[in-house]
């Protein structure tokens, strides 16, 4: 009888046991699909917003906004009214390119020249000092003239130079110099570096009269060596270049600056076929001199 019940009571436990176990992988069961339930409604893509009349089948499309329309109708006027404007233009554009030997338009600029449309903003700082910038190509596409070029072609300008300026003796220069009033500063040079300068300073005059009445020298002419460089002849002894500042202000040799007026007037100077002395490995941006190239033209010419 013992044994009966203690068989029994072995079989209701492991019954109570398998009903646990059930039970529990039931829990685990409901809390994993719980789990994947809150998942998907995390993740699921946001349901497309329609019209009150998303059943309809005439319409499938997601809905625009009233705001969004409006500023669509806006910027369609606004492309509308551009299209207008351009083809305007276009036609103004058309009227003028066929308009030929009449005055020039109202405001229209000239070719050749500078227009000025107003006060001048930046005159009273033409003597401000200022970096050089690019010094290495500021004479991209002239070829300098040196003192050993020039005595190759002429000769020395003296026999013996010092370290003074004194006359010149060479008699295929000497008869070529001339003393003359050029634009705004008076100069000793060769003919035809004073007709080259008096461009220069016409196109100046033009261009900005501001500057042009700023402008002085500081010597042209100098039968001399260079100074420290016995026997070596300046560049200023064969009166082909000259030296100008803003004011009478001379520029500090070497340092890498210049003033602001210089480097305006370099572009006309450059224009004219002049090397500028900015460019020099010890930089004097005072030192305005005649190229090679214009050398060269002016012999060929039977001006030098």
């Amino acid at each position: 009888m013992r044994q009966e019940y203690g068989h029994s009571s072995k079989v209701h436990q492991s019954i109570m046991d398998s009903r646990i176990v059930q039970i529990i992988i039931g829990i685990m069961a409901f809390i994993f699909i719980g789990v994947a339930v809150l998942i998907y409604l995390q993740f699921r893509p946001a349901p497309e917003i329609r019209y009150a009349s998303d059943g309809d089948a005439e319409f499938t499309g997601s809905a625009v906004d009233s705001g969004a329309r409006i500023e669509i109708e806006m910027l369609r006027a606004q492309i509308e009214a551009l299209k207008g404007n351009v083809e305007r233009l276009e036609s103004e554009l058309a009227a003028l390119q066929s308009r030929s030997n009449t005055e020039p338009v109202p405001g229209q600029q000239t070719p050749g020249t500078l227009f000025r449309d107003g006060e001048n903003d930046i005159k009273d700082a033409y003597a401000q000092v200022v970096l050089i910038a690019n010094r290495r190509n500021l004479n991209k596409g002239l070829r300098i003239a040196p003192p050993s070029y020039l005595e190759s072609v002429f000769g020395k300008p003296r026999a013996t130079l010092s370290n003074t300026c004194q006359s010149m003796t060479n008699e295929r220069l000497a008869d070529k110099l001339v003393t003359e009033q050029v634009g705004p500063v008076r100069v000793r040079m060769l003919k035809p570096a004073i007709a080259s300068l008096r461009r220069v300073f016409e196109q100046v005059q033009k261009t900005d009269p501001d500057l042009y009445e700023r402008i002085n020298t500081a010597g042209a002419l100098c039968v001399r060596h260079i100074r420290g460089a016995p026997g070596r002849t300046s560049t200023h002894a064969f009166g082909l270049s000259l030296d100008l500042n803003i004011d009478g202000h001379l520029d500090q040799l070497g340092d890498g600056k210049t003033q602001l007026g210089l480097t305006i007037l370099a572009d006309f100077f450059k224009d004219e076929g002049w090397y500028w002395g900015a460019g020099f490995t010890r930089e004097d941006s005072m030192h305005f001199e005649v190229s090679r190239d214009l050398v060269e033209k002016w012999i060929a010419e039977g001006l030098l």
